[in-house]
């Protein structure tokens, strides 16, 4: 079982993605070795373990893979929070502002019964925009947000600290502090 550090290792950084000056931490170098992603989940799991929640919202893309496996693994429903155009059926959407740019994401009206508690559930965190855009749509929808989880936390950019001033609870598996690569 790997432990945050090990995970951490494993990220690879790409400057200039998807523009300068941004330093773009990739976590699907995580995907590609073998466990790891289960070892990520299982992190994850453990650091939201104090939220009490019904279902799972996976932010897309990324979030879709960690929260999907969360969600099978706890036997919960599973909430695709998707980029416009993407939903079939009738959506609700929120648009946010992200580190780079401006943004909407949208997820179908009635995923869930009203009341369901739901951890919201993405590969990172920067600024927060998606993550809160998430949980507005969460409540939007009658549903009621447990917290939120992410595997990498960019403290630097402060989405943990916009969240928790939010008041909602906040998991993560890795912490980086600077934009820099270690």
């Amino acid at each position: 079982m790997r432990n945050a550090e090990d995970l951490e290792r494993l990220i690879r950084n790409v400057p200039d993605f998807p523009r300068p000056p941004v330093v773009f931490k990739d976590i699907t170098t995580i995907l590609t070795e073998p466990g790891a992603l289960g070892d990520a989940v299982t992190l994850l799991e453990r650091r939201t373990s104090s939220m009490r929640y019904d279902a799972v919202a996976a932010v897309e893309s990324r979030g879709f893979v960690f929260g999907a496996v969360l969600a099978e693994r706890r036997g919960l429903p599973l909430v695709l929070v998707r980029k416009p155009g993407k939903l079939p059926a009738e959506t609700i959407g929120e648009d946010y502002d992200l580190e780079y740019g401006s943004a909407r994401i949208e997820m179908h009206k009635g995923s869930l019964p009203s009341g369901t508690r739901v951890l919201v559930v993405d590969d990172l965190v920067a600024t927060g925009g998606s993550a809160l855009a998430a949980c507005r749509l969460v409540e939007r929808d009658g549903g009621i947000v447990a917290g939120a989880g992410f595997i990498v936390n960019l403290e630097f950019l402060g989405g943990r600290a916009r969240l928790e001033d939010a008041g909602y609870q906040v998991g993560f598996v890795i912490r980086v502090d600077s934009e820099q690569p270690v």
